[in-house]
């Protein structure tokens, strides 16, 4: 079914309170996320009613389940339509209320909100990693190969270069989203990737350019915020835009190369001793729980609080042993999916929907199978849980044997993995693990929702 953008955001919009009640707009690879004014005044049948619509998830933000491709398109132009309505008495006092609930919230769930904002953090990220990802994996099949010499040092660059600068970005967008500057939270950030930080010693021990990585950059840029706005309060106005700048930076700075650095290269170092000592002692174990309760994080929407330990492993070890077990989660969601389509046969509306979701399922984007198929019935959430379980469980078996499974990047899943893949005993049997772990997900996703999944469950007679 083709989805007009147009059409999803004209629909859209009146039936979440209109532009008035819209404080925020945006989005992530599935979701449409708005900050809304008046939560209660948003139409949750009449939304979940529209072709589009495929599950919403009242949060922090109000979040609208569209799937991918579709949100970038629906969220333009839902912008869009925001652009053309003049601003009104409702609207500042929407704003006022926006305010208001924002602050309910930091007093009410620190921790919960917290984690997203450091997710916020690192989700901008997702497409530069996955790009460079994939480059990454393209270059060492050539490498491998022998093949085309002249062109493998070009796509090393290419696909390394951001990498190595990611404390940047990370500096940028922490400043950004605790309030500070975002330039300068870069800056501060950079002190961690800088190549002359090795003649600087700490503790007694010289120091590594990148020590720390992705965690030293967001501490580091999180002193930086706090710095900078407490130099705009008392630094004196005349003297703001020289002394705040400078404090901002020198302060964070020697903080970041005399503290951070060390204590969050601690933290990363511990990071990936941890998952290797978890998978190579317990990876069956390991596997099962981080299978089987993936779904429920991706639900809540906070499985993108694991960026920053992906991204930590991937710095570290070349790759992350703990995405395809993950991944194993979709498997169970796309096996319950598959029994729900053969018990409903008389279902067109739940099997149309199956069969719009399903690609996407495979691909690893979970959401629209969640919202549309699994969770509205309830069991075969559960189900779906226990295939992402078994699949987990298959690949940390192996670990234990010592084929680690790992992504060189995060964002895709499911089949989608498979360029992504990297591991300690060649690709073949990196490949060969990852696919028996989907197919073991599949299959016990499938089995456990046709035989107990869809107890209570009403079937359509055959008309």
């Amino acid at each position: 079914m083709r989805i007009n953008p147009t059409a999803t955001a004209a629909a859209i919009l009146p039936l979440i309170g209109g532009a008035a009640n819209v404080t925020s707009v945006a989005h992530c690879m599935t979701r449409l996320r708005l900050g809304l004014a008046d939560p209660t005044a948003v139409d949750e049948t009449a939304l979940r009613a529209l072709p589009a619509v495929l599950g919403t998830v009242a949060d922090d933000t109000y979040q609208i389940v569209l799937g991918p491709g579709v949100v970038t398109g629906v969220t333009a132009e839902f912008e869009e339509l925001l652009r053309r309505q003049p601003a009104t008495a409702d609207q500042l006092a929407a704003h006022g209320t926006r305010l208001r609930e924002e602050q309910r919230q930091r007093n009410a769930t620190p921790a919960k909100l917290a984690l997203r904002r450091i997710a916020n953090v690192f989700v901008p990220l997702i497409p530069a990693l996955i790009g460079c990802g994939i480059l990454a994996g393209l270059n060492g099949l050539l490498l491998n190969a022998g093949l085309l010499p002249g062109v493998t040092p070009a796509l090393t660059a290419v696909a390394s270069g951001f990498m190595a600068l990611i404390a940047v970005f990370v500096g940028l967008n922490t400043a950004k989203e605790f309030g500070g500057t975002p330039v300068l939270g870069g800056a501060v950030a950079a002190v961690v990737v800088y190549p002359g930080v090795a003649k600087v010693t700490a503790f007694d021990v010289p120091l590594s350019p990148g020590q720390g990585g992705v965690l030293g950059a967001l501490a580091a840029a999180l002193l930086g915020t706090y710095v900078e706005k407490w130099c705009r309060r008392h630094v004196p106005p005349a003297l703001d835009v020289l002394l705040t700048p400078t404090l901002t930076v020198l302060v964070a700075g020697l903080a970041t190369l005399y503290g951070l650095m060390y204590a969050a290269g601690a933290v990363s170092s511990a990071i990936g001793t941890a998952s290797t000592w978890l998978l190579s002692t317990t990876g069956a174990l390991a596997g099962l729980v981080l299978g089987g309760l993936f779904l429920p994080l991706v639900m809540l929407g906070l499985h993108q609080a694991l960026i920053p330990i992906h991204t930590t492993l991937v710095e570290q070890q070349g790759y992350t042993v703990l995405l395809p077990i993950l991944a194993m989660a979709g498997a169970g969601q796309v096996g319950a999916a598959s029994a729900v389509y053969v018990r409903l046969r008389h279902d067109t509306s739940m099997r149309t929907t199956i069969r719009s979701a399903l690609p996407a399922g495979l691909l690893g984007v979970g959401e629209p199978l969640i919202y549309g198929v699994s969770l509205p019935l309830g069991r075969p959430f559960l189900t779906a849980c226990a295939g992402g379980a078994a699949g987990g469980a298959f690949i940390g078996v192996f670990a234990m044997l010592g084929v680690r499974v790992g992504a060189t990047a995060i964002g895709p899943s499911g089949w989608a993995l498979f360029p992504l893949l990297a591991g300690d005993r060649g690709l073949g049997l990196t490949a060969a693990v990852y696919a028996g772990g989907l197919l073991t997900g599949y299959a016990v996703g499938f089995l456990a929702t046709y035989t107990v999944g869809l107890r209570g469950v009403r079937l359509p007679e055959a008309t």
